[in-house]
């Protein structure tokens, strides 16, 4: 089947509705499932491999298939859950205590915090990508591949990391019932950015 970067043309609104609706209902369904905090990893796992069938496809995976997911990325997402509550509260932390001014050169240490943020935002909208090719589970093998892109491509990783900022800001900015739209619509971003840089890469290689 083809990807829907090659699909022929003749798509009107009435698709891009659709795709808009399908993208929101994910990001609704996707803070549903995480609402109990340990499910978080599971979900976002889930969600991004149904877009990332859905990119590749043009098709989202069935009710069925997407709960298998689920079922079997929940022990696996648990530790990431708990990686990724502890490093936000740890970045949380430190932002607030440099941006009061509590510490000595709090101006240096304030855009020192805010670069490093952004990387590992980056860096995680990576390994969000990859773990969504694997299926929803693989999280230290997506890891993994995330920091080797990273490593290889900066430039993807800094698109990712400006993408994801660009949604934090907006889920800051908007109204709290419209941020679980904004989810399904900030996995299918990376996903697409992720994407288009890797085929630029292979038009310039």
């Amino acid at each position: 089947m083809e990807s829907r970067a090659e699909q022929p043309p003749g798509r009107d609104w009435r698709d891009t509705v659709r795709d808009g609706a399908d993208l929101a209902l994910v990001g609704i369904l996707t803070v549903l499932a995480s609402a109990p905090v340990l499910t978080a990893g599971a979900a976002v796992g889930t969600a991004s491999a149904a877009v990332h069938d859905w990119l590749s496809t043009g098709s989202w995976p069935t009710a069925r298939r997407t709960l298998s997911r689920f079922a079997r990325g929940l022990l696996p997402g648990l530790p990431v859950t708990l990686l990724g509550l502890g490093g936000v509260g740890l970045l949380a932390t430190n932002l607030v205590v440099v941006a009061t001014g509590r510490v000595p050169g709090a101006a240096v240490g304030l855009a020192v915090t805010t670069v490093v943020a952004t990387a590992l935002l980056g860096y995680a909208a990576a390994i969000v990508v990859e773990v969504g090719r694997t299926g929803g589970i693989g999280w230290r093998s997506a890891a993994s591949q995330a920091a080797r892109a990273c490593l290889d491509h900066p430039a993807t990783c800094a698109a990712l990391a400006g993408t994801s900022l660009v949604a934090v800001l907006l889920a800051v900015l908007v109204t709290p019932v419209a941020v679980p739209i904004l989810a399904g619509y900030t996995l299918a971003a990376v996903h697409a950015v992720a994407r288009r840089r890797a085929l630029t890469r292979t038009e310039l290689s």
